[in-house]
């Protein structure tokens, strides 16, 4: 296999779903919440009261995720910009922050939500890390 084969070139990217390069993380990430977004949509009744959220809000936050999951998805399928990249960081720690503010102010969650929020919070913060670094190693495209 040739020297450039995993890592590919400027004019043949590498493989898009390595989790240690920006495209691989975006793709695991379109993946994670576009995956999370559509359950919340097709499952918010039974979701909501699982989690002790209500079925309102999961529809509102799975249009909001499948969304997302579909533009961050967008991005991984081709060599993003490093600003495109940035937003995308900046969200998702929105997310993390919002969620934990969430869960102390305004949910009212039941125990298995209770472990829930924070578990996906987790999560996230995670493609933040992992998106961070993937830029400082890729130098900001693809």
């Amino acid at each position: 296999m040739p020297a450039n084969a995993y890592t590919g070139t400027p004019d043949r990217p590498g493989p898009v779903f390595s989790p240690w390069t920006v495209r691989g993380v975006l793709a695991l990430d379109a993946v994670v919440t576009a995956g999370n977004g559509l359950a919340y949509l097709v499952l918010a009744g039974p979701l909501g009261r699982l989690l002790g959220v209500g079925r309102v809000t999961l529809l509102l936050l799975g249009l909001l995720l499948t969304g997302h999951g579909l533009v961050v998805g967008a991005l991984a399928a081709r060599r993003p910009p490093r600003a495109a990249v940035e937003v995308v960081v900046g969200v998702n720690a929105a997310w993390v922050a919002l969620s934990l503010a969430a869960l102390a102010v305004w949910f009212e969650p039941t125990a298995v939500g209770a472990v829930w929020i924070p578990l996906q919070a987790a999560a996230v913060a995670l493609f933040v890390v992992l998106q961070l670094a993937a830029l400082r190693r890729g130098g900001g495209r693809g």
